[in-house]
């Protein structure tokens, strides 16, 4: 005889964190960014450059990659959710510094790590991979056109963008482990829902 739900058991109760636009943009921007790392690996590392070959196309791929990653971000602009969001990444208030210090001091309690809808460590990373893209972006285009600018700004270009790339892999490498480290976090940037339980456990401050 099958078994019956127990009627009386509590049901997980989902709040909705991310719109659909917004899943978009950084599912969108992910796969950009990713295929900047990718062909910049294989442009860089001897074993991957012989593995892959076809050089030129590796190029070309990781050149139009690295145009178009500012593009999701800008289209997102059209939505509200996503402006509101932003706001709220741009505001570092009294209990992001409180989070901070917690963080310093290896506080891994709840209670000492007070949050909103994004803590005060999303907020760091969001402002530094923004603009580390754009620096990105400038010494890509220098890099580029090479005729348009002298040999020393070409020169100066290329080692910001070769060391600040190595810097966003390695970013880019623990912001990965941290979402590795969160389920309830990636369901929410794949469902758009996330669990009450999980909202009041790590962003006690953030009211939908």
């Amino acid at each position: 005889m099958p078994l019956r739900a127990d009627a009386s058991a509590p049901k997980t109760v989902r709040l909705p964190r991310f719109s659909r636009a917004e899943r978009w943009i950084h599912r969108t921007t992910a796969v950009l960014m990713g295929t900047c790392v990718v062909t910049a690996a294989c442009l860089y590392l001897p074993q991957l450059a012989e593995l892959v070959g076809r050089r030129e196309l590796v190029v070309r791929i990781h050149e139009w990659a690295g145009i178009a990653l500012p593009v999701p971000v800008l289209a997102g602009l059209a939505s509200r959710a996503f402006r509101a969001d932003l706001g709220r990444l741009n505001r570092f208030g009294a209990h992001d510094r409180r989070w901070l210090r917690a963080a310093l001091r290896r506080d891994r309690r709840h209670a000492s790590r007070p949050a909103d809808k994004f803590n005060a460590g999303q907020k760091i990373y969001a402002a530094w991979i923004a603009g580390a893209s754009l620096v990105m972006l400038g010494t890509g285009l220098l890099m580029w056109f090479t005729h348009l600018t002298p040999l020393m700004w070409r020169t100066s270009a290329t080692f910001v963008h070769d060391w600040l790339a190595l810097t966003i892999g390695v970013v880019l490498a623990g912001h990965i482990g941290m979402a590795l480290a969160d389920p309830e976090a990636r369901r929410g940037l794949r469902t758009g829902a996330v669990d009450r339980e999980w909202a009041e456990r790590e962003h006690p401050l953030w009211r939908p």
